[in-house]
């Protein structure tokens, strides 16, 4: 049968299978020797990664430790910024306000009673000396001008006549025709009438000067800056009613410019300096001056020197009352530097300046000389070499480490 022929032939496979699958005696010992291998190289990677991990923490942990160290080792040292101070110049130039006022600034009064008959300037009018302003209507000072005259014809005629009288005497006393008392007498009445006569004289020429006083006339040249009267106002003058003021003159060609110059700076003013005046409204046009004198006392209130400056105005571009910048160049000290004023320290032992040297904090003792604000003229005690610390702290000590962390240029003082 075919069923029979085919398993036969299969028979003899099957047992080969079987046999190959049928482990030899040495068949364990030669199938786990890899094995064995390739788990030893696993267990070898995974220790040496694991080791590896470990010293990588430790070593992250110390390094972490050690800048950790580091910063608040340099936490500890302050930091600080410094600047370096600015040498003194020979000539100190300062800023300070000033008032304009005319070289001349006079009121105009009346001299004599009456009412403004005319007036020829108002505000804003320039005038030359001996200019006529205006002029007064006196009615009654011409009334008493004219009797004056007559008072005057008056004692000259008895003049004449106890002259004649007085002659006349003479000759009868020659003559033993008269006393001598009565002579004298007659010579008596003739002095008399001469003093009248002087009187009379002198009564008329002052009424006249009165007059003269009719017309008001400009003291000097200048400009009117003030009228404070009109036509048909009345004038009155003397001592019993309060004068009016009639117009008010300005000389203006030249001005007065006076000046509060600090008591700081009061040594360095001499007079002949030069001064350059400049406006707020106006700052590219500069008027030059002089110093011409100064109070040569310290105001006690203001703590200032008075200094007066004189400005050729001929062109009228100040006015008089006008408010001014005055720039002064005064006597400096070269040998002095200045520092911002928040460098200073005050300390019970004085006024000290925090200096670095060799990244170490010496507190240098320093004098003061003047006081500009944002910052101080220090007379001794400072170079300009010298590292100065700004905005030091109260507890800042002499001797301690300190790192600069920036360097601070100052500006003009």
């Amino acid at each position: 049968m075919e069923t029979s022929e085919t398993h036969p032939s299969e028979s003899p496979q099957t047992p080969k299978i079987a046999a190959s699958a049928t482990p030899a005696p040495d068949g364990p010992a030669v199938t786990n020797k890899p094995k064995s291998k390739a788990a030893i190289w696993v267990i070898c990677v995974v220790v040496v990664l694991l080791a590896v991990g470990i010293f990588s923490g430790i070593h992250s942990r110390v390094s972490a430790d050690a800048a950790l160290a580091t910063a608040a080792t340099q936490a500890s040292v302050p930091s600080v910024h410094i600047t370096y101070p600015q040498s003194g110049e020979q000539i100190q130039k300062i800023d300070l306000p000033g008032n304009v006022q005319a070289f001349y600034d006079t009121p105009i009064y009346a001299r004599t009673s009456g009412y403004l008959q005319h007036w020829y300037v108002d505000i804003g009018s320039h005038v030359h000396q001996g200019q006529l302003m205006a002029e007064i209507e006196t009615p009654e000072l011409d009334q008493q001008l004219q009797q004056a005259q007559a008072d005057l014809k008056t004692a000259q005629a008895n003049l004449d006549m106890a002259a004649i009288t007085s002659k006349r005497w003479q000759n009868l006393l020659a003559k033993n025709a008269v006393s001598k008392q009565e002579t004298d007498q007659a010579m008596s009445d003739l002095s008399a009438r001469q003093s009248a006569v002087s009187a009379s004289e002198a009564n008329v020429r002052r009424l006249q000067q009165l007059q003269g006083f009719e017309k008001v006339v400009a003291p000097f040249d200048g400009i009117v800056t003030a009228r404070n009267t009109d036509i048909g106002a009345l004038v009155e003058a003397g001592a019993n009613s309060g004068p009016k003021e009639l117009f008010h003159l300005a000389s203006i060609n030249r001005l007065r410019v006076y000046v509060a110059v600090p008591e700081a700076y009061a040594n360095a003013v001499t007079n002949g300096g030069k001064v350059t005046l400049t406006e707020a409204d106006r700052p590219d046009e500069t008027f030059q001056g002089t110093l011409v004198r100064n109070s040569n006392a310290i105001d006690p209130e203001s703590r200032t020197l008075n200094v007066e400056a004189d400005v050729d105005n001929a062109n009228g571009h100040l006015l008089p009352g006008a408010y001014v910048f005055a720039h002064l160049q005064l006597t400096g000290n070269p040998h002095s530097v200045t520092v911002p004023s928040n460098a200073l320290l005050f300390r019970a032992e004085g006024l000290r300046v925090a200096v670095v040297r060799q990244n170490r904090v010496v507190l240098a003792p320093v004098a003061i000389g003047h006081d500009y604000g944002s910052t101080v003229e220090v007379t001794s005690g400072l170079t300009p070499q010298d590292a100065v610390v700004l905005d030091p702290p109260d507890s800042l000590a002499g001797g301690a480490t300190v790192k600069v962390t920036e360097t601070v240029k100052q500006g003009p003082a």
